[in-house]
């Protein structure tokens, strides 16, 4: 996994950052990489399921598409997703 300040600069960078806080991207990141450890042999849709229940949780707001795109890409990946590089 990559160090929290690794992360934080590559959250910084992110276009998203215009519209969310790097507070709200970090809350992004550690649900998608919860999500990814757990997401083989999880049945269809249980990635998004769990996605939408952790950004819950973390008080963070992501469109259906983002979350779709994020799902996509934990699905289809075996190892570390980046929240930044899949939504910019």
């Amino acid at each position: 996994m990559a160090s929290s300040a690794r992360v934080r600069r590559r959250l910084e960078a992110a276009p998203y950052g215009g519209e969310m806080s790097n507070e709200e991207l970090e809350a992004i990141q550690a649900v998608v990489d919860r999500v990814t450890s757990w997401q083989d042999g999880a049945t269809e849709g249980t990635v998004d399921t769990e996605l939408r229940e952790g950004f819950a949780k973390a008080g963070v707001n992501v469109t259906d598409e983002d979350v779709r795109r994020l799902a996509d890409a934990i699905e289809s990946e075996h190892g570390a997703v980046s929240a930044v590089d899949v939504l910019s």
